[in-house]
């Protein structure tokens, strides 16, 4: 739990006892890598904090297609935001990639803690704002972006990941196919 507190720590203080209180309405769960944690089509009721492994949110177009939204690793946050905050079905399955521990904060207990510590208000709009400013430069960049130069970023922002998940999901996450990214990287190689 010290993952999570210090987390909390790069944006707010909390007592002793306010971590103490905030770790009483979370819980700690192991899942197995290939486990679907939320379902499209359903109402997303918790939050995760990855303590450990590597997750990713993705949605299946009508064609049977795969579209990664994100991934999260070790001190990332992740959910159906759409669902989560707007309580209706979203369109994202969250999937454990890597065997992963994560503190599970239910929409119910996180309003419990907004009123008992209002200061984590404060948190999650923080979090909620960080990741509204990645969405809409992840956007801007697959508006504007070549393939190649999307790759790059990816790079940078996932360094550690890249060679933990396969490359086809790396593909899906930039907006290419896994044909046309393998070849982008031969070319990119033999710059």
């Amino acid at each position: 739990m010290k993952t999570i507190l210090e987390n909390i720590a790069k944006q707010i203080t909390l007592t002793p006892e306010e971590e103490v209180l905030f770790l009483s309405r979370t819980e700690v769960q192991h899942f197995k890598a290939k486990t679907i944690i939320h379902n499209s089509g359903t109402v997303c009721k918790n939050s995760y904090f990855v303590n450990s492994g590597i997750l990713r949110s993705f949605n299946i177009n009508d064609n049977i297609v795969e579209h990664i939204m994100s991934f999260a690793c070790a001190g990332w946050w992740i959910s159906d935001m759409y669902s989560l905050l707007s309580q209706k079905p979203g369109n994202l399955f969250i999937e454990v990639l890597e065997d992963a521990e994560l503190v599970v904060l239910s929409k119910e207990n996180q309003e419990i803690l907004y009123r008992e510590i209002p200061k984590l208000e404060r948190l999650f709009r923080i979090l909620i704002e960080n990741s509204l400013v990645a969405n809409q430069e992840r956007l801007m960049d697959n508006l504007s972006l070549s393939a190649e130069e999307r790759f790059e970023k990816f790079q940078k922002k996932y360094a550690d990941l890249q060679h933990k998940i396969p490359q086809k999901q790396i593909a899906s996450y930039i907006g290419v196919t896994p044909e046309f990214f393998s070849k982008m990287k031969s070319r990119l190689l033999r710059k």
